[in-house]
């Protein structure tokens, strides 16, 4: 076995093992002031509503109905926070991570006064959480990025905010094209100063690419 072999199977299993422990919900927050303390790390998932965020989150968790799944664009309206189960957060005793459910964007139906709240919501934890460590914004396979995912990214380069590109329902498209569209996303994003350059292509419903996903976060506690 190569030694990126071994890295990698070596990250993959501490993935599986760290999502494997239980996860709970601990708070939704509707205003910065609600936030948790800073403490552990932090990755969120970002998304357009229907890209299958909620459905990713839980997958890759292995919890059905942990994070809130809806046909209803726009049914995420705060930050929910999810960790691993059996930490008190007190006396050093914290989580290693710590999932958020951003709300998806993109949605028409909601009023404009609350799509500008959760915006801003959004917006202000982006730029103001020193323990974020990284933004999974989820693309959906069959669509690529649309004009509002690219005003996400570009919110993400001025606010410094690493962020990685997940494709989500690969099985919705032929898997012949699935390279071709990591390559095409690939270039799409090469010159944004913030984006990490691999993509990652998943499944929530048949599974594909969750290790993957849980070993790049995996590699994130590492760094």
């Amino acid at each position: 076995m190569s030694e990126a072999q071994g890295k990698t199977n070596r990250l993959i299993e501490k993935g599986r093992l760290l999502f494997a422990q239980g996860w709970v919900f601990i708070r939704g927050v509707p205003a910065m002031k609600f936030l948790p303390p800073e403490g552990p790390l932090e990755i969120a998932f970002a998304g357009r509503s229907n890209v299958g965020k909620s459905s990713l989150i839980n997958a890759i968790i292995g919890q059905k109905g942990l994070a809130r799944t809806s046909n209803t664009p726009g049914r995420t309206q705060e930050l929910n926070y999810f960790v691993p189960d059996g930490h008190s957060g007190e006396n050093g005793d914290l989580p290693p991570l710590a999932i958020v459910d951003m709300p998806g964007y993109g949605f028409a139906e909601a009023p404009k006064e609350q799509v500008d709240a959760w915006t801003r919501l959004v917006f202000d934890y982006l730029r103001g959480r020193t323990t974020l460590k990284r933004v999974y914004v989820l693309i959906d396979a069959r669509h690529g990025v649309k004009k509002n995912d690219a005003e996400v990214l570009d919110l993400l380069d001025r606010a410094a905010v690493s962020y990685q590109i997940v494709l989500t329902k690969i099985d919705k498209i032929k898997a012949a094209g699935v390279p071709r569209l990591m390559e095409e996303t690939a270039q799409a994003i090469k010159k944004r100063a913030a984006a990490y350059p691999q993509i990652l292509a998943t499944s929530s419903e048949k599974g594909a690419g969750l290790d993957e996903l849980r070993a790049a976060v995996a590699l994130l506690l590492e760094e």
